[in-house]
C-alpha cells in the first residue's frame, strides 16, 4: 500500500486499536522508533519533556516500539506501555510494535524513509530512536540520528510550531 500523504496511513495504538494519522493533521510531529532495553532508552525522559513543553502549541510525539535492533524491545504491548508509564511517566501516544526496515516495514516508516533519507541517501533506519520531524502540513522536514537528543530537536521544533 503506498500512501500519498502521511495522513492516509493507518496505525495501531498500543492497545491494538486501528487509528488514522489523519487525527494528527495540523500538528507538528516527532515520530520515533523506540526500545525499552537500549542505550538510548533514557531519551524517553527528554521526549516527554519536549512533549509537555510544546503540546499546547500543537505538538505530538508518536512512539513506535521496534524489536529489529539487537532485540531490545522484546516485551508485549502491555509490558512496553507499563515500562514507559512507570519508568518515564510518558503521556505521549505509544503505538503497537512495528518493523521499520525490511519486507515487513510498516507503511509509515516506508513513507518517512522515502521523504527523509539518511546519510548519503540511504533509507534504512540504523538503530532505535531514529526520529522524524514532521511540520503541521504533514511534510517530513528532518531526520535525526539515534544520538540526537530530544533537547537538540527542541531547538528545531520551535520553527514549526
Amino acid at each position: 500500500m503506498s500512501s500519498n500523504t502521511l495522513y492516509d496511513i493507518q496505525v495501531k495504538n498500543i492497545r491494538g486499536e486501528e487509528i488514522s494519522l489523519e487525527q494528527y493533521q495540523g500538528k507538528a510531529l516527532l515520530i520515533v522508533n523506540t526500545a525499552s532495553k537500549c542505550g538510548f532508552t533514557n531519551q524517553y525522559e527528554g521526549l516527554e519533556k519536549i512533549y509537555k513543553e510544546n503540546k499546547e502549541q500543537g505538538f505530538e510525539v508518536l512512539a513506535f516500539p521496534c524489536n529489529q535492533f539487537g532485540a531490545q524491545e522484546p516485551g508485549t504491548e502491555d509490558q512496553i506501555a507499563q515500562f514507559c508509564e512507570l519508568t518515564y511517566q510518558t503521556s505521549f501516544p505509544l503505538f503497537s510494535k512495528v518493523d521499520v526496515n525490511g519486507d515487513n516495514a510498516h507503511p509509515l516508516f516506508t513513507y518517512l524513509k522515502k521523504q527523509a533519507p539518511g546519510l548519503l541517501g540511504t533509507e534504512g533506519i540504523k538503530w532505535n530512536f531514529t526520529k522524524f520531524l514532521v511540520d503541521k502540513k504533514g511534510q517530513v522536514v528532518k531526520r535525526y540520528a539515534p544520538q540526537d537528543t530530544p533537547q537538540k530537536i527542541a531547538e528545531d521544533l520551535k520553527k514549526f510550531l
